[in-house]
């Protein structure tokens, strides 16, 4: 017998209560969230054609995903060494220096008129580039372990970076010029090249660094190179690299302004946050 319009309506309102029953757990508590996409229409031309919207608040994690400079290394070359002043027969050997030449395993370098070397200015930055790295992921690389030892003299420092096949090696160093008026930073890099890394990969390496620098407020050098850069042939860590590498003379330590920022650690922590951004640039 078919049934009448009011019995329908009784039998489906009826059936709509069980399935409200069963929409709640048997605790009555809320039913469990289920992550439901929505598909949401975009107007034409706009940047986004379609995308899809999440309905809950569900709490499964998405995975990110490493940053472009994962796996990567990085050697880091403090120049010098606490020890070199007081070791001068193991300091002034002479080692292969690329290009037929040979020189001094290593030298003390230079320091400010007030008394702060180099080789301690080039240990404080070079350790703040490496945790500033290290906190990205890059497998950070020194060519010395402390700021008291001697050397490594400087064809073992290119060793270093090419056993490690370094994706960049990083030389940092400050320069002692007594001209008048000498100031600003300078990248060095091998030239004329002697294999591939020196070519482009190095090149595009002293680069990134000077325009990093420069865009970190540091002025560029008023008596060596052009524009920051410095081609060089004379430099046996750069000369027997197999690594694409450059070497940041990050000021002037005969300066007196200059020497004012090469000797505060705000001035250090400032050459420290270019060089890593920069160095973060180039692999990327």
């Amino acid at each position: 017998m078919t049934p009448s319009p009011r019995r329908a309506c009784l039998a489906l309102a009826a059936a709509l209560v069980f399935l409200a029953g069963c929409s709640t757990s048997e605790a009555g508590s809320p039913p469990s969230v289920r992550k439901v996409e929505t598909a949401v229409s975009v107007p034409p031309g706009s940047p986004v054609s379609a995308t899809r919207v999440p309905t809950s608040t569900s709490s499964t994690s998405v995975p990110v995903p490493p940053p472009p400079v994962a796996g990567k290394v990085v050697v880091l070359d403090p120049g010098h060494n606490g020890g070199n002043a007081s070791n001068p027969a193991e300091i002034n050997k002479k080692v292969p220096a690329g290009r037929g030449q040979t020189k001094a395993c290593n030298t003390t370098g230079t320091s400010t008129n007030a008394g702060y070397t180099e080789h301690q200015f080039t240990w404080d930055v070079s350790v703040r580039v490496r945790e500033l790295l290290a906190a990205k992921g890059i497998k950070v690389v020194m060519t010395r372990d402390n700021d008291t030892g001697v050397g490594p003299c400087v064809d073992r420092r290119a060793a270093i970076g090419n056993q490690a096949n370094a994706d960049a090696v990083v030389s940092i160093h400050a320069d002692g010029s007594n001209s008048l008026g000498a100031h600003g930073f300078h990248i060095a890099y091998s030239a004329p090249p002697l294999n591939a890394a020196q070519g482009e990969p190095a090149k595009r390496l002293a680069t990134t660094l000077r325009d990093g620098l420069r865009s970190a407020g540091f002025a560029t050098s008023t008596y060596i190179g052009s524009a920051g850069l410095s081609p060089r042939d004379d430099l046996g860590g750069l000369n027997l690299s197999e690594r694409p590498a450059a070497l940041v003379e990050c000021g002037n330590m005969r300066n007196p302004n200059e020497a004012a920022v090469l000797s505060s650690p705000s001035g250090r922590q400032r050459y420290a946050d270019a060089i890593a951004a920069a160095i973060l640039a180039y692999l990327a």
